[in-house]
């Protein structure tokens, strides 16, 4: 069976996933796509995972 694609190869950081997540929006004011909203909802599950600690370091 071949690995998830939709799946991150390393893990990242709170501080790297709160940057990714910020960079969506150009400005506050701005919606986003379809495209970023689903980004979006995959970062802030994958950063909930690593404050949850249900991940380890990638070395």
């Amino acid at each position: 069976m071949s690995p998830d694609p939709a799946a991150p190869s390393l893990v990242r950081s709170a501080a790297e996933l709160n940057a990714a997540i910020r960079a969506l929006w150009s400005h506050p004011q701005v919606p986003l796509t379809r495209e970023q909203r689903a980004e979006y909802e995959r970062l802030c599950a994958e950063l909930a995972r690593v404050e949850r600690g249900g991940v380890t370091a990638a070395a």
